[in-house]
């Protein structure tokens, strides 16, 4: 199995915050023989190499990552620690009710044992836990959430509150919102430093970290080789924790497809916020299927992003994933769109990211082409700060082949609905793409969209939340 190593992205406002860059580990040279190998030094990869010391302390355990850890997505996103409560509809679809409550509340629990783990650990990782508004900003909006609450109350749970017109606008300082409900449990991070948290708790835990290592091929066999540019390492397991990069795979390809999402970020405006109200630390998303997401930081910024599903062919990972001119345009529009009263306050930063988007937004894991020692835990969709700790429990379970609640899971070797092959999936995803862009903005003005651009729409993947 070849592996591309891809030029680094731009670093992030979050990134250039943190010392990983400068304490970068060197590159792995030599021949050597290991227990696990991790390809991929974001927060699934470090998750799995945790728990699996946690677990088997005498395990030799090496991370892999072709840049410096955090480069990819988990340096890069909103830092938005959420539940799959909005997404329980979708694993109602292929899981039985005690299953679907498992996850459900494995994940809830995530995000409390989150700050739990920083504060443990002496982790500044800006770890806030004031709540998740998701609300409508257009009439076909309000009351989308109607058969997510459903589906939770059928199962006995209440994580959703609701919030009218007044209170929404109140909470958020904007009156764009139209209505929302409230989930107490989510958080937010700044997700760099949690990645150089994490990082150092590895290290302590006698993980082997090699930074600047890329790996270039993986040849199956017990033991399975791996090799990087200076190295051949022989591993009794190997985990694939390589996000949006997966995409260049060929057995995995189908399963997901590279997404654009762009943020920026503000420059610090305390007093602003403090004029408008918005002083609970909420996280916001809005209904869109490109979705606007927003918070506010410590030092009173706020970082506002967008899924914009820009795609590139191939789903190379090259420009459009570090700094995207146009989507990064879109971006600031709807920031200004939404808080019209910040006037000429400037943007601080800007840069862009992958989301490895699957089919319903959920992720997948299992085992890369029957091999028993080769695991991928793939597809985190933009929510993976708080579930990717869950992943990490179910790699590490697959890969010391531990039969338990995370192996067994029905996130593991599911069947999923699949991406088409290129050229296809560039030209009919980018067909797609543009008629939810039209449809959404014709629905921001008040109008109603063509009878295409709705048909067309109805071939994107699903989003962040389920909707009715």
């Amino acid at each position: 199995m070849k592996l591309t190593i891809t030029p680094p992205l731009k670093p992030s406002h979050w990134m250039a915050a943190t010392d990983l860059a400068d304490r970068a580990t060197l590159p792995l040279k030599g021949d050597h023989a290991v227990d696990v190998v991790i390809i991929g030094g974001g927060f699934v990869g470090l998750w799995t190499a945790i728990t699996i010391k946690e677990q088997e302390p005498d395990a030799r355990v090496m991370v892999l990552e072709q840049h410096v850890c955090g480069g990819g997505a988990s340096g890069r996103n909103g830092g938005f620690v959420m539940s799959w409560w909005p997404k329980i509809g979708t694993l109602r679809g292929f899981c039985n009710e005690e299953q679907a409550l498992f996850l459900g509340n494995s994940a809830e629990y995530a995000i409390t044992e989150l700050g739990e783990f920083c504060e443990r650990h002496r982790i500044d990782a800006h770890f806030q836990q004031s709540g998740w508004l998701w609300t409508a900003t257009t009439p076909q909006h309000v009351d989308t959430w109607n058969g997510t609450l459903a589906a939770c109350e059928r199962l006995g749970v209440h994580p959703f509150e609701r919030l009218d017109a007044r209170e929404v606008a109140r909470r958020t300082g904007s009156a764009v919102h139209l209505a929302g409900v409230f989930e107490r449990s989510n958080a937010t991070v700044q997700p760099a430093l949690l990645v150089e948290g994490m990082r150092r708790v590895a290290l302590a835990s006698g993980v082997e970290i090699h930074e600047g290592t890329g790996v270039t091929d993986v040849e199956p066999g017990q033991p399975a080789l791996v090799k990087t540019p200076q190295a051949n390492i022989r591993a009794r397991s190997v985990v694939l924790a390589v996000n949006a990069w997966a995409a260049a795979m060929p057995a995995l390809a189908r399963l997901i497809v590279p997404v654009n999402s762009s943020i920026v970020a503000t420059e610090a405006i305390p007093q602003h916020l403090a004029q408008i109200g918005w002083t609970g630390g909420e996280s916001i998303t809005d209904s869109q299927l490109m979705v606007d997401y927003y918070r506010t930081t410590r030092d009173g910024r706020i970082a506002f992003g967008k899924g914009t599903g820009a795609l590139s062919f191939g789903s190379k990972i090259g420009d459009v994933f570090s700094e995207d001119a146009q989507s990064l345009a879109l971006t600031e529009a709807d920031l200004r769109r939404t808080y019209p009263m910040l006037g000429n306050a400037r943007i601080a930063a800007q840069w862009s990211g992958p989301i490895d988007r699957t089919y319903d937004s959920l992720p997948v894991f299992g085992r890369l082409s029957g091999q028993d020692n080769i695991h991928y835990g793939i597809g985190w969709s933009g929510n993976g700060v708080g579930p990717s700790r869950l992943g990490g429990r179910i790699l590490a379970s697959l890969t010391l082949g531990r039969k338990d609640a995370w192996s067994t899971c029905p996130l593991v070797e599911r069947n999923c609905r699949t991406f088409p092959p290129e050229p296809i999936r560039y030209w009919g995803g980018s067909l797609v793409r543009n008629a939810v862009m039209r449809k959404e903005r014709s629905e921001l003005a008040g109008h109603t969209p063509s009878v295409m651009d709705l048909f067309l729409a109805r071939f994107a993947p699903a989003g962040l939340e389920d909707k009715v």
